[in-house]
């Protein structure tokens, strides 16, 4: 299961060491300086923050999570007024600041969230089937009984590219009639007797429906799709956004809006001035991942991508959610329609 926020505190209830992922192409991307305020959208165990402070910029750092929130607050008081602390989803990131020097984003799950059973992220433990990170709203295990096979399927399918989408939707209806799905593992077993394993398969075969169950209930790809409209509203001319995503939907949204975002179009007699527009980001190098050293010493860098951008003196323009091709999924409405 793909993991994010590679932090490198020690997890709540957890002792597993985090190390933060691609943290010196993220420093050199971010470029922070004495000076500078850089939002951290993903605050996670404060991998990225701490790195940052240390550099001598001042941090606003958001997470929607209230424990990461509240793991943090020693930092915070410890930073001498340079770290300010806010819970709130990443997508309301310009909300909180009149204007940034840069803008760093860790997309997915943070390992602290994994490693905690009682959040139900993983079936590595056995923990209810809860998934949310801002513990509030549908949990898994709220999807899991009651939407319709169809709608399961698609989510599976979209969302975690699960090619027995169809089989595992079918066969937990027909099981959740008997006794509903409540723990991590109760579903997870119930995947692999289903589906089966090779003794080759490299993954758990609940791996893909457990990731797309979490995208689902914390919208995370809408999510990331308003939090790049909002850093492009809160960046300053010359601010730097720096993304590390660690999947192929979330490289692909990210991908795409740096490059409409960077394409220039003039008016002329074929196309009327109100349709022209200019470039809001200059693109910063192509997609970075992590070197064999770093996929050694944390495994967790293995699918991270980084890419960045940097914002130029246009004025924003406004939130068009068509560039990302995100369907309408069951339960969540298109980002933009709320």
């Amino acid at each position: 299961m793909m993991v994010g926020h590679g932090d490198d505190n020690n997890a709540v209830g957890g002792s597993v060491r985090h190390i933060p992922v691609l943290l010196g192409e993220v420093l050199e991307a971010l470029a922070p300086a004495e000076g500078d305020i850089i939002i951290d959208g993903t605050f996670g165990a404060g991998g990225y923050t701490k790195a940052i402070l240390a550099a001598g910029a001042s941090v606003v750092a958001i997470d929607r999570d209230p424990d990461a929130i509240a793991a943090g607050r020693d930092l915070e008081a410890q930073s001498g007024g340079r770290l300010r602390l806010v819970q709130a989803p990443f997508s309301t990131l310009d909300e909180h600041i009149d204007s940034a020097d840069g803008v760093v984003l860790d997309i997915g799950v943070s390992s602290m969230q994994i490693d905690q059973a009682e959040r139900g992220f993983s079936f590595r433990f056995d923990g209810p089937l809860d998934m949310r990170m801002a513990q509030a709203g549908l949990s898994a295990a709220d999807v899991v009984n009651s939407f319709k096979p169809g709608d399961l399927a698609r989510i599976f399918g979209f969302l975690g590219e699960e090619r027995h989408a169809g089989r595992i939707a079918r066969m937990i209806e027909a099981r959740r009639e008997k006794r509903p799905f409540e723990r991590t593992l109760e579903l997870a077993d119930a995947i692999e007797t289903h589906i089966g394993r090779a003794p080759k398969d490299k993954i758990h075969p609940a791996t893909r429906v457990f990731q797309a169950l979490r995208i689902f209930v914390n919208d995370e790809l809408g999510e990331l799709a308003k939090a790049l409209f909002a850093a492009e509203r809160a960046l300053k001319p010359g601010g730097r956004l720096v993304v590390v995503t660690f999947h192929s939907l979330e490289d692909r949204i990210v991908k795409r809006f740096i490059a409409d975002r960077a394409d220039a179009m003039t008016g002329s007699r074929h196309m009327p001035e109100a349709q022209a527009r200019t470039a809001t980001f200059r693109k910063a190098g192509g997609g970075v991942t992590a070197g064999d050293a770093e996929v050694a010493a944390n495994p967790r860098a293995r699918s991270a991508r980084l890419r960045a951008a940097v914002r130029t003196e246009a004025p924003a323009r406004g939130d068009d959610f068509s560039i990302f091709g995100l369907p309408k999924l069951p339960g969540i409405d298109r980002p933009g329609e709320r």
